[in-house]
């Protein structure tokens, strides 16, 4: 392998930031003993000393020393159809999970307004002691039929939701396969079930094949996660094969369906109505009500058996308050709009499909993106994400990069969110924009980019 071009900018970032690791490693404080009689302690623990925050620390210094500004928690102002108000100017959204634009709808709205008034803002209880509401049960309805499952149950985060269904499901005994792009709540579920996993390929149902001819024996139960739209990359697993392969093996699938719901499929009824396959050849399917539903939250939906499992033994059900009325509200007049209007899920279709195509138009690398609601354009280096997302705000559209460690360096990208709503002209301008921004990028040092 040659010797690194030391007046290259990545090897120059990546020299910079081993210096500013040791300079904080030589700068931190040496803590003092800790008393033997804790009670003793007069003032609070200070967590910059804590070992995370380290990482914390070294990002901060090093966007400082880079003289980059950061591009996430940007403040929206006010919010416009497809449009935020950030730092005073009016600029287009590509970070929006509204991807059937029903957010600003007015009987979303009134719907909400009405819940709140009747019930209140909050569910005040767990709903298992006290915070039963029955506007929980019409949305759970709603959802079960939509799907087509025979029951649903909702919870108060989509994030707990995965948490508390992989928990509760598996075991010590159990074995979990889950691809190696499925979210971070999936891991932490399986984190906390104290089963025993593997993270195979992505998409790769053979190769999870391979494995269960080779372990299913020595396990109880084995559960394979897939999702239905992958959020990084945009792309699809093949359903169908999935589930051939769990039947033969006696395991059980589950799809974890947040972005796809309301996305897939002509009615939008997610990756069971895209592939022809029968939601009850899935074991369990699990969503968010924060995409399509406007809402906040997450549900389960399967058996009878399966969601009332979840009711009784899911801690973060159980234990936790219900969802509050005006959340639970937003979701169901969601659901009512999409089955009413099922030409959004057909503009969608249509935006992400043009989008896609545009891009690969003008030289823009789309990585595995199939065209639907989300559409990465690989930038590459993490900096140069950055820099094109702030340059890009500049010029009037909100687009988040993603970089390492979320990604892989050299796979930095920039993410869109696409919606029903977003017009052919809006397309046209982001990615032109971005086309020029990313040639531009190729050539530029790291201080030509700290210099904008």
């Amino acid at each position: 392998m040659p010797p690194q071009d030391k007046t290259d900018p990545i090897s120059k970032r990546q020299s910079l930031l081993a210096n500013l690791r040791r300079t904080h490693e030589s700068q931190k404080p040496v803590s003092a003993p800790r008393p033997a009689n804790v009670a003793q302690l007069t003032e609070s623990y200070d967590f910059s000393e804590h070992p995370a925050y380290s990482e914390v620390r070294i990002a901060k210094a090093a966007s400082q020393t880079l003289g980059v500004r950061s591009p996430f928690f940007r403040v929206a102002e006010a919010v416009r159809g497809v449009e935020l108000k950030i730092d005073g100017a009016w600029v287009r959204n590509f970070a929006s999970y509204d991807y059937l634009g029903l957010n600003n709808s007015k009987d979303l709205h009134k719907s909400v307004k009405d819940a709140a008034t009747e019930w209140g803002v909050s569910a005040t209880a767990s709903r298992l002691v006290g915070g039963e509401r029955r506007l929980h049960g019409e949305l759970e309805n709603r959802l079960s039929r939509f799907i087509g499952t025979d029951a649903a149950l909702v919870f108060v985060s989509g994030h707990a939701t995965n948490v508390a269904l992989v928990s509760t499901l598996v075991g010590p005994n159990d074995l979990v396969l889950v691809d190696a792009l499925a979210h971070n709540s999936i891991y932490e579920g399986i984190r906390a079930s104290g089963a025993a996993h593997t993270t195979f390929p992505h998409n790769n149902y053979a190769w999870v094949d391979k494995q269960l001819t080779e372990q299913r024996d020595r396990y109880a139960n084995v559960l394979v996660i897939v999702e239905g739209l992958y959020s990084m990359d945009g792309d699809t697993p093949d359903l169908e094969q999935f589930v051939d392969v769990k039947n033969r093996h006696n395991a059980w699938l589950m799809v974890d369906e947040a972005h796809s719901m309301g996305v897939l499929g002509k009615h939008g009824r997610g990756i069971t109505e895209e592939k022809n396959v029968r939601p009850e050849h899935v074991e369990v399917i699990m969503g968010t009500l924060s995409k399509s539903f406007c809402s906040c939250g997450g549900y389960v939906a399967g058996s009878e058996a399966l969601i009332d499992l979840m009711r009784y033994r899911a801690p973060g059900f159980v234990y936790s308050v219900g969802l509050s009325a005006p959340n639970t509200a937003a979701a169901i007049a969601a659901v009512d709009r999409i089955n009413a209007e099922p030409d959004r899920v057909e503009r969608l279709r249509s935006v992400g499909q043009k989008f896609r195509e545009l891009a690969i138009g003008l030289g823009l690398d789309t990585g595995e993106s199939q065209g639907y609601a989300v559409c990465p354009v690989i930038v590459g280096d993490s900096l140069k994400a950055v820099w094109m997302s702030n340059r890009l705000l500049e010029a009037g559209f909100n687009v988040l990069p993603i970089i390492s460690p979320a990604v892989p360096d050299k796979s930095a990208r920039l993410r869109f969110f696409l919606t029903s709503e977003h017009s052919a002209s809006d397309l046209q301008s982001v990615l032109q924009e971005t086309a020029k921004l990313r040639n531009q990028a190729k050539s530029l040092t790291i201080a030509e980019m700290a210099n904008g």
